[in-house]
Formats: structure tokens, C-alpha cells, sequence
């Protein structure tokens, strides 16, 4: 066998249940690999090394693969049984700090997050926590560095979730979404992951960016490697029959793409075409974009949990201190914020209207408008990646579902891109089950 580290989640759970590969052998594998790969799990990074990690349980998990190990060997163990994973640092975990990458926060949960709980009874092995951008509140995570090319950020905010995954340290992980933080990372690093239906998953007992907005989900290499982690995070099985894709709408608010990333959509064009899809151009977008709306609700939610730390504010990195101190200038009065809401709802309710209206079972957009910037300036002052979020924040505005997987490798730029596929709310399934087919066609690529 190869190093076990580099099996996915499908693949890890089939060796396991067939007992040609242990827990503790393949959780070994993954602590060697972050040994070798990872750096020194340090606060700020350095340009030298990965540094996905914020903390790894290596005893903890040890015995924790070794109770699964026994509970393969009793038969009829769950299908994730044994499979190490990695939880991003706002998801909590009884008796393990807690600090959403940040200085402020110093946290130690008396109780299990929802997601984790879930996720621990399948037998699943906690490796450790990676790091997010700081609290969730931006898309770079500068202090990760991509594995395709270290003076790339890795996107974010779940950019040590796919930095981790990329650089093949553990084969599962979780992240969550508030503007495109599932989306974005896994573009920018090569990797797949499902953005369910808002609510599909709970988000009892992870740190909170926008609470109306925030989505957990799950992070792997492939689609197919989604789909179990999801079920389990969900508590539902995966429905048996799905809808396949005949009519999918080309994105009518792309706008300007760099070149590589206009080539992976083209590559997904073609590739859906060949599965039988029918690509349409269905007009124009039938509501505005959310914009400075989006953001003054969204700080307005943020600044609710954050009024806490009031008496820390210094130890914020300046773009987080930023966003909390836009939510205080634009504080939305009650009034202001549920007719807010009522305009959500309404732009959710045209986006129903127009997918039914064109008989459309999805849209295809490029996931990220241009591929990994350089690491360095994402925490310099708030609001300046909204390129970045540009295509995926609608998606948090709706909540809709959204797969999104990687449309190959750049051949200007040499890094990965990748597309969504953005479906009707309880569509994730039929998402997830187009994009395995899709990435069969378009291929896994590898830093």
C-alpha cells in the first residue's frame, strides 16, 4: 500500500472495514505527515512552512483510533469509523482550548459542539484543531501558507482546513461559510467541499461570525469524500435516488475573470456537456446583489458576540478590530436590520422564482473570480477581499446549497481553481451527486 496518509475519506473507511489498514496505522501516517510537512504550529506562521495546525492532539488521538480499531474488530462500525479529521478553531471540543485563531479568545468548551459530538459517536479521530482567519472575519488566513506555492495565501476563513487537506496531513476536515469561507480556500488549494442548505447543519457550541449568514459543512479532497462527512454532520442518511443535472445555467453575474479561472470554466462547461447537461444563458440576474447591505448586517451580527471582548480590542489583528468598529458606526437599529432581512428574503424568493421559472436544476459559477493572491496584506485593514467573496456571498445571503470542487490547474498562474454548483435549498444531495460526476471528468489535482 502507499502511505496511507494520501488515501481519502471513501477510500481510508473501505481499507478499514476490510482490515488491511488500521486506525492507528493510518493516524500514525497523518502525524508523521504533519511532522514533515507542517512547520511549528505557530500563531503568525512564518514564509517557510505550512502551518494549517494550531494544535494536534497526537496522544489523544492515538487512543482514540485505537478505540476504533476495536470497534472494527467487533464488526458493524459506522462508515467513518477510524477516519482521522480536522477541525477548524471555531468548532468546540470538551476540554480543548478554543481560540478562533486569535489572541482574544482563550476558551476551554465544558461540552462538545453539536457538528463534533456527531462526528466523535461516528468514531471519527480528532487530530487537532487548524487555523481559520482570524474569527472567521476574512478570506486569506495569511498566517497558513497554500501548499501549491508557500507565498500564496490558502484562501479562507477555513484556509488551515484546506491547506491541511492539500498538503495531504489528514484526509477530512470541517470548515464553516459565512461569505464563501467552504468555497473559497477549497478553490484556491485544489480541494472540494459542500456548502449545505442553511440550517441543514447546527451550529450549536462553534464561534459565530454572522449568525443568520453562518453555514458549518464539511472540507475533503474529493466531492465523493463529502458526502458521508456531511450525512454524519447532518444526521441524515444520504437519499438513494437523485436528480441528475439536464439543465444548468450559466451564472449570469461571472463578470470579469482572470484567465486561468475563465479556462476551469470552460473546462466545466464541457465536461457537464458530456455527462448530458444542457447549458443554458438564462438572462440576467433576477436581484441585485446584496452589497454594503450584506456587510452591515453581517457586523451588526458580528458585533453582538464580539461585545464581550470590548475591554480587548488591542489584541485584535487590525482588520477584525475593523470590522467590529464598522458594526458599531453602522449599528442597524431593529427597524433597520428586519427590513433588512425582508430584502434578503425577497431576493431569496426571485432567485426560487427564476432557477423554477428556466426549469434550471442548477447554476455553474466560477467559485473564486481569480486564483490565490500573495500572502502578507489580509490582515492589514478590513474590507479589502471582497474579489475574493465576490462570487460566493449571494450564495450566504440565500442559502442556498453549493458544491464546489476544483476545474484544474492554471497553466499561467500554475495554481488550482475551481467551480460551484449552486442548487435550490434541500438540493445538496443531487449537488453532491453531479459534482463526483463532474470531478470524475475534470480530475483531482495535486499540489
Amino acid at each position: 500500500m502507499s502511505d496511507p496518509a494520501d488515501l481519502g475519506v471513501v477510500e481510508a473507511a473501505a481499507a478499514l472495514s476490510a482490515r488491511s489498514l488500521s486506525s492507528r496505522e493510518l493516524v500514525e501516517a497523518c502525524l508523521a505527515r504533519i511532522h514533515e510537512r507542517d512547520g511549528e504550529h505557530s500563531f503568525d506562521g512564518d514564509p517557510g512552512s505550512i502551518n494549517a495546525w494550531v494544535r494536534v492532539y497526537e496522544e489523544d488521538a492515538r487512543a482514540a483510533a485505537e478505540r476504533a480499531d476495536d470497534r472494527l474488530a467487533r464488526g458493524a462500525a459506522p462508515a467513518l469509523c477510524g477516519i482521522p479529521i480536522a477541525l477548524k478553531d471555531l468548532y468546540g471540543v470538551a476540554g480543548k482550548p478554543l481560540t478562533a485563531s486569535s489572541r482574544v479568545l482563550d476558551e476551554i468548551p465544558v461540552r462538545d459542539c453539536d457538528v463534533w459530538a456527531a462526528l466523535a459517536a461516528e468514531g471519527m479521530v480528532l487530530l487537532g484543531h487548524v487555523h481559520t482567519h482570524e474569527f472567521a472575519a476574512g478570506g486569506t488566513t495569511d498566517q497558513v501558507a497554500n501548499p501549491w506555492a508557500l507565498d500564496r495565501s490558502p484562501g479562507g476563513s477555513s484556509g488551515g482546513s484546506a491547506a491541511a487537506l492539500a498538503s495531504r496531513t489528514v484526509p477530512a476536515a470541517t470548515g464553516s461559510d459565512t461569505a464563501g469561507s467552504l468555497r473559497i480556500p477549497s478553490a484556491m488549494c485544489g480541494t472540494s467541499t459542500v456548502k449545505p442548505t442553511r440550517g441543514a447543519v447546527s451550529l450549536r457550541g462553534v464561534v459565530p461570525l454572522g449568525t443568520t449568514f453562518d453555514h458549518a459543512g464539511p472540507m475533503a479532497r474529493s466531492v465523493a469524500d463529502c458526502e458521508p462527512l456531511l450525512a454524519a454532520m447532518a444526521g441524515a442518511a444520504a437519499p438513494q435516488s437523485r436528480r441528475p443535472l439536464r439543465r444548468v445555467a450559466l451564472s449570469p453575474r461571472t463578470g470579469e475573470l482572470d484567465a486561468d479561472v475563465a479556462d476551469g470554466l470552460d473546462a466545466a462547461i464541457a465536461s457537464l456537456r458530456t455527462l448530458g447537461a444542457e447549458i443554458v444563458e438564462a438572462g440576467d440576474a433576477p436581484a441585485p446583489e446584496p452589497g454594503p447591505e450584506f456587510v452591515d448586517v453581517m457586523c451588526s451580527e458580528m458585533l453582538v458576540y464580539h461585545r464581550r471582548f470590548d475591554d480587548r480590542r488591542e489584541l485584535y489583528r487590525p482588520s477584525i478590530r475593523g470590522f467590529v468598529e464598522h458594526g458599531e458606526r453602522r449599528a442597524l437599529s431593529a427597524e433597520q436590520y428586519v427590513a433588512a432581512q425582508g430584502r434578503r428574503r425577497e431576493a431569496t424568493y426571485a432567485w426560487l422564482d427564476w432557477l423554477a421559472g428556466h426549469s434550471l436544476d442548477a447554476i455553474l459559477e466560477p467559485t473564486v473570480p481569480k486564483v490565490a493572491r500573495l500572502r502578507g496584506s489580509g490582515y492589514d485593514e478590513a474590507f479589502t477581499d471582497f474579489d475574493e467573496i465576490s462570487l460566493t456571498y449571494n450564495w450566504d445571503w440565500t442559502g442556498f446549497p453549493v458544491v464546489a470542487l476544483p476545474s484544474g490547474v492554471g497553466r499561467r498562474s500554475g495554481l488550482p481553481v475551481g467551480v460551484s454548483l449552486i442548487g435550490h435549498p434541500g438540493a445538496e444531495w443531487d449537488l453532491l451527486a453531479a459534482g463526483a460526476l463532474l470531478q470524475a471528468e475534470l480530475g483531482i489535482p495535486e499540489p
